[in-house]
């Protein structure tokens, strides 16, 4: 049985080019919630309690993320990527090896939710460009969280 057409007045191409990009996004926010995760786990040093409870609230808030791109990517017509090969294809956030330090791990997470402001950032243009309001809105939800853990994380380096 053949699935019937999608006609929501974007074109094919713009719903590829917007699936590709949400695919872009969703690896690095899957990358930043396992990075995450992993300090959560791992941190250690005088401010243990409070990046121990930091951690764990960005990557729960991350993890909760990754359904609403996922949808919008299927949505579009295309299969979202679900694998760690393709993830590391597509992500713009470097694997971290080892354990670092407490300091190196917020600076660490720092680079990664700028990283990914950057890639929301630019599907909202090509969004905005194409007229994909639904898009738009789910990237500036997004856009403000990684904008605002940066800054957050930013301040613990000052």
């Amino acid at each position: 049985m053949t699935a019937p057409p999608i006609d929501t007045g974007l074109d094919e191409n713009a719903r590829a080019e917007i699936a590709g990009g949400l695919s872009r996004f969703l690896a690095d926010s899957y990358s930043l919630y396992l990075m995450n995760h992993n300090f959560h786990w791992n941190v250690t040093g005088p401010m243990f309690n409070s990046l121990h409870l930091m951690f764990m609230e960005q990557y729960i808030e991350q993890w909760n993320a990754l359904d609403p791109i996922a949808e919008r990517i299927r949505a579009l017509g295309h299969p979202a990527p679900g694998t760690y090969q393709l993830f590391g294809a597509l992500t713009s956030i470097g694997e971290v090896e080892g354990v670092p330090s407490s300091t190196n791990m917020i600076e660490l997470l720092h680079s990664g939710q700028q990283s990914a402001a950057r890639t929301a950032r630019d599907v909202l243009a090509a969004a905005d460009q194409m007229g994909d309001q639904p898009t738009a809105d789910l990237l500036i939800q997004r856009l403000n969280l990684h904008e605002k853990n940066a800054w957050m994380l930013r301040s613990l380096l000052q």
